[in-house]
C-alpha cells in the first residue's frame, strides 16, 4: 500500500454536511471522494471540471424570463428598426 499523508481543509460547516450526505448516498466517504478528484485532476492535467463565471446570477436569470415574456406578448411594442426606437425615446424625453 502507498504512504498516505494528512491533509487540512477548511470549508463551510453547511456545505461539508451537504457533501458528506451526497458521498455517503454514493457509498464513500469524504476522504475517498477527494482523493477521486485528485486522481482525476493529476491524470487529466487540470480541474476534471469545467469552472466558469457564466452562470447566471438570480437577476440575470430574472431579466432573461421578462425578456421570454415579453418577446411572447402579441401586445408588447414591436420596432422595425434601431433608429425607430430611438426616435421613440426621444420623443418622450
Amino acid at each position: 500500500m502507498a504512504e498516505t499523508t494528512n491533509l487540512s481543509i477548511r470549508m463551510d460547516k453547511e456545505l461539508k454536511k451537504q457533501a458528506e450526505q451526497l458521498f455517503s448516498e454514493l457509498g464513500m466517504n469524504m476522504t475517498t471522494a477527494f482523493n477521486i478528484f485528485v486522481r482525476q485532476a493529476v491524470r487529466q492535467g487540470k480541474i476534471p471540471f469545467e469552472i466558469s463565471l457564466n452562470v447566471p446570477n438570480a437577476d440575470t436569470i430574472a431579466a432573461m424570463e421578462e425578456a421570454d415574456k415579453i418577446s411572447r406578448d402579441p401586445n408588447a411594442k414591436r420596432y422595425s428598426s434601431f433608429e425607430e426606437l430611438v426616435a421613440e425615446v426621444q420623443n418622450e424625453v
